[in-house]
């Protein structure tokens, strides 16, 4: 019973503490603040006038930081940390079979190197604290987790916030996620529809080539834990625009997030694509006379799709799509199942007439290759939102384990059955009167519908002030949006070669060669000879990735338009 009243006590505490108003908040820190610093100096005695200089320089290079921290969050897209958490975040309760102490253990003890610690300390358990901390240990917290302030006492007038002059978009989820659900949600960045063309990947590139997919594995999960690097450098980073900030400055940052948000807007495309070629496959007779024009089936579901995504994109408070955002997962898990039931249980069979390797086609492998581990632009966001940011190396190396298992199963299983048959997605090979391709064909079209809505908030940002709080505006940019996705999906009909293009020009880009060169500025000086030689040999695999994919898609792209 006193437990009860003591947890009682404290949950009423805590939510009176949140009731309080922010200036009356600040009011409070800042007096709180000068109160011990008038303590120290009574302290310190006659050591005021030795000392003071040397207070006055740590206060100048404190007030120095917090301004340039201030500054990353100023510039343009200030929306991408939202935007990408509806994204990508699962919401979802404690994963405990993830949070193992074996895989504890593993990223704690394994990824101890320099190049994975974290100069911040871990947070304990909530069980090894009181239940009711002392107005002390309160204090001392507070201040531990807000970045110094100068001896000034500064103004109370605050920088004008973009977010505080819109709809406000609150995700649904914790920014001290637990290791299970940082892990889904590492999955649900990795695991998107690329899974569907991994089959003709092996086809373009023979079985020789699916190594391409494990070294890529290993190689983004070592680009990745640099993005934790370069995320310590300096206080304040929290997204792939900031890394870009503290690494070429403004332009640095107009340029990554213009590359992100070209890449996010491709595979839009991609969905057009998608929803085109699958509900065309079930229904291939399907065919529309509007105003003259004959529409096909493949451009009447791409138009009927448009139309269905463009109810999600007017949506005014887009954090209800959250919930829904981590369908991804559970589509291409099903999907996969769906795979390996038509293989195993219907017996669809296997073709014995495979090719071993295709050096002709193998740079279109590459691309599609990459652009199965296209997430790390969310990756920021899930180390800075982990409740234990020391087992980040963990939660990638398990994310990336089990996304290269599932990809190299449907690869694997797809180019078994199919050979040299199997199409841009695997789904449009299953027999059609089968229920399980019923229901990996529906979940594929159903997922995409929700990812939409997420990239135009960029976009209303550059809008004039004047039109900033208006809907109108905000409503005719997504339908422009979500329109111009439809006619570039209908000019490039080719999944697989528009999904090549993507993984060797973009994906490479963001998840090879800007990791490395951003780490290499941010942290000149100060990386050791194998840390340099590994980033160069990444630069190298990921340029010449790069251009060898891009040519090969650009002309194959050509010769089908042709």
């Amino acid at each position: 019973m006193l437990y009860f009243l003591l947890c009682l006590e404290y949950f009423f505490t805590r939510q009176n503490c949140r009731s309080m108003n922010n200036s009356a908040s600040d009011q409070s820190f800042y007096i709180e603040s000068d109160e011990e610093e008038e303590r120290k100096v009574l302290d310190n005695g006659g050591n005021e006038d030795g000392n003071s200089s040397d207070s006055s320089d740590d206060s100048s290079v404190a007030s120095q930081k917090q301004n340039k921290s201030n500054s990353y969050t100023t510039s343009w897209p200030q929306s991408y940390r939202q935007s990408i958490d509806m994204y990508s975040s699962v919401a979802s309760p404690n994963i405990g079979f993830l949070g193992t102490p074996t895989l504890s253990r593993l990223g704690s003890s394994f990824f101890s190197s320099s190049l994975t610690r974290r100069h911040t300390p871990e947070i304990l358990p909530v069980l090894v604290k009181p239940l009711l901390p002392t107005d002390l240990e309160q204090r001392r917290s507070s201040h531990a987790l807000l970045p110094p302030l100068p001896t000034r006492k500064p103004s109370l007038k605050k920088i004008p916030d973009y977010k505080s002059s819109r709809v406000s978009h609150e995700v649904p989820v914790s920014h001290q996620c637990s290791y299970g659900q940082a892990v889904l949600n590492g999955i649900n960045a990795l695991c998107g529809v690329g899974i569907l063309s991994t089959p003709n990947a092996v086809k373009e590139g023979g079985w020789a080539g699916l190594a391409i997919l494990f070294i890529f594995a290993v190689l983004s999960w070592y680009t990745g834990i640099l993005l934790r690097r370069c995320l310590d450098s300096e206080p304040g980073l929290e997204t792939y625009p900031d890394i870009g900030q503290a690494a070429f400055g403004t332009i640095g940052r107009f340029a990554i997030s213009i590359i992100l948000y070209v890449e996010l807007f491709a595979c839009c495309v991609e969905y057009i694509i998608l929803e085109g070629d699958n509900l065309s496959s079930l229904f291939p007779n399907a065919h529309l006379s509007l105003l003259g024009l004959e529409l096909k089936s493949h451009h009447l579901f791409s138009l009927m799709a448009t139309l269905a995504v463009l109810p999600t994109v007017w949506l005014r408070d887009l954090s209800v799509l959250s919930y829904i955002s981590a369908g991804g997962v559970i589509a291409s898990v099903l999907a996969v199942v769906c795979l390996f039931w038509i293989g195993l249980v219907d017996d669809v069979g296997f073709q014995s007439k495979t090719t071993t390797l295709n050096l002709t086609s193998l740079p279109v492998a590459i691309g599609l290759y990459g652009y199965c581990y296209s997430g790390h632009s969310i990756f920021p966001n899930i180390y800075s939102s982990m409740a234990k940011p020391n087992q980040y190396p963990s939660v990638l190396l398990t994310s990336f384990t089990l996304v290269t298992v599932l990809y190299a199963a449907a690869a694997v299983m797809g180019y078994a059955m199919f050979g040299e048959s199997a199409l841009s997605q695997f789904t449009l090979n299953m027999p059609q009167n089968l229920i399980a391709t019923k229901i990996a064909v529906w979940t594929t079209v159903v997922n995409p519908f929700t990812k939409y809505p997420f990239l135009a908030l960029s976009l209303e940002e550059l809008m004039p002030s004047n039109h900033m709080k208006s809907h109108v505006y905000s409503v005719l940019i997504r339908t422009a949006l979500v329109i111009s996705t439809l006619f570039v999906g209908l000019a490039i009909p080719f999944f697989s070669l528009v999904m090549a293009l993507i993984g060797s020009l973009l994906t490479m880009l963001v998840t090879f060669i800007l990791p490395c060169v951003c780490f290499l500025s941010i942290l000149r000086g100060k990386i050791t000879r194998w840390q340099g030689a590994m980033c160069i040999l990444v630069i190298v695999v990921g340029v010449v990735s790069s251009v060898f994919g891009t040519i090969s898609a650009l002309t194959k792209i050509i010769e089908n338009l042709s």
